[in-house]
């Protein structure tokens, strides 16, 4: 499992590659302590269709292989539902793909184990361009740490 930065876009060959690649980012300037790997909740696929909120700091996947649509970390609580203006953004590989990877990227507070910053990382199954979709600030706890499931 290496990472390509030769080119314009950064590539994996492998879904642990996205970790790496979250943490050379530091997505909102910290550091990222932990990793999960999405997985589809019945079936434990790996690959997902994912779209943004129109507000782009919440997140949802549908696994290919089941089709079971997710939302992912706490973006359940505050996507936009019902006036969604033009409806969700699909994310899409500079290849015209739409199947990733994905894993979520955990920054924990200083000397805390809640939970700060979170980010979603991604890679395209189609050529393995690497990428971060969709990453913002959490603003509560004690009781941030069920994120961690919540990829």
């Amino acid at each position: 499992m290496a990472i390509d930065i030769t080119g314009e876009w950064w590539r994996g060959d492998a879904s642990d590659d996205i970790a790496d690649y979250l943490e050379e980012l530091a997505p909102g300037g910290y550091p990222v302590h932990a990793v999960t790997p999405s997985r589809g909740k019945d079936c434990s696929g790996k690959v997902f269709r994912i779209e943004l909120d129109a507000g782009g700091v919440c997140a949802r996947r549908t696994c290919v292989a089941c089709d079971l649509l997710a939302y992912m970390l706490d973006s359940d609580e505050y996507w936009m539902h019902g006036d969604e203006g033009d409806g969700p953004e699909k994310i899409a590989c500079p290849c015209g793909s739409e199947h990733f990877e994905c894993t979520g990227g955990f920054s924990f507070r200083d000397g805390d184990a809640e939970v700060r910053w979170v980010s979603i990382g991604i890679r395209c199954v189609e050529d393995g361009i690497l990428g971060c979709c969709a990453d913002w600030q959490i603003r509560y706890g004690p009781g941030s740490r069920h994120l961690l499931d919540l990829a």
